[in-house]
């Protein structure tokens, strides 16, 4: 079913048919008004990664994490 194409009123008598049908298949399915994509119907998916990997290579250089922190240092955080 990749990239299936259904009509609004199709997929209005249908509805729960198409849900099952994604569901199963793990594809997207097109609904189309006169012709013309309008809506997409997909699985959902989480975004279940480790909020460590959403912040790794976010940090480009810090020359001494030892040292302490400046009053300029918290200025330019602001």
């Amino acid at each position: 079913m990749p990239n299936r194409r259904v009509s609004k009123s199709e997929f209005k008598a249908k509805a729960s048919e198409f849900f099952r049908l994604v569901e199963s298949s793990g594809e997207s399915l097109i609904v189309t008004d006169l012709g013309q994509p309008t809506l997409e119907l997909r699985p959902y998916q989480t975004d279940a990664r480790d909020p460590l990997d959403l912040l790794r290579g976010s940090l480009l250089r810090y020359d001494n994490p030892m040292d302490p922190a400046g009053e300029d240092d918290w200025a330019a955080a602001w």
